[in-house]
């Protein structure tokens, strides 16, 4: 059994000592030996098997371990994410992600997956919505861009987040959550829906 931790920053996360901290003392806890970091700096939109998360999945055999800070660090896309989990459950590989108490080993995952799969993914999309608003917000911050509120008549300030919007509404989460996500009112929130077109 080998076990292997996996850490991605962006450009905006240059730390990374308080996650080894973090995965070192949880491995320690569960006796699961020495730790083997992989580190990559770059962009979650990449896809994964493009990445060093991808050729160290190829690596692993059954019974090795992996470990990361939180399942957002995986990728930005939720997608990539579950393919992930999935791609560790098939290989016999334990995933931990340390923020969210998540572990693809558990014997009663397959009882309660039904039950907690939505709140699992809507609570990684908020983290993913959150990272990408702030990343943008930085690069625009650095390219000059006025930040605040759009003027003129038929704009938002949701306009630019109404991809992660509409997908938070498919999985249910409340409407209270998302407006309080965006910094908005559920009035302006239902106001911003009410005039989105049909595709």
């Amino acid at each position: 059994m080998t076990t292997h931790a996996f850490i991605r920053v962006s450009t905006l996360e240059q730390d990374t000592e308080k996650n080894k901290i973090d995965i070192l003392q949880f491995a320690n806890r569960l006796k699961l030996g020495n730790v083997e970091f992989t580190e990559e700096q770059c962009s979650g939109r990449i896809n994964y098997k493009e990445r060093k998360l991808g050729a160290l999945l190829e690596s692993m055999q059954a019974g090795d371990v992996l470990i990361v800070p939180e399942l957002s660090r995986i990728a930005r896309s939720i997608t990539q994410i579950l393919e992930v989990i999935k791609v560790t459950k098939d290989k016999g590989i334990t995933l931990y992600s340390l923020k969210e108490n998540f572990s693809n080993n558990e014997d009663s995952i397959s009882a309660t997956v039904t039950s907690t799969i939505f709140a699992l993914v809507a609570q990684i999309e908020r983290e993913l919505i959150s990272m990408r608003t702030k990343e943008a917000l930085h690069a625009r911050k650095i390219a000059g861009v006025k930040l605040g509120r759009p003027k003129g008549k038929g704009k938002s300030k949701l306009d630019e987040h109404r991809e992660d919007i509409l997908k938070l509404l498919s999985l249910k989460v409340p409407k209270t959550m998302i407006a309080r996500q965006f910094e908005c009112s559920v009035g302006n929130l239902n106001n911003f829906l009410k005039y989105i077109p049909n595709d």
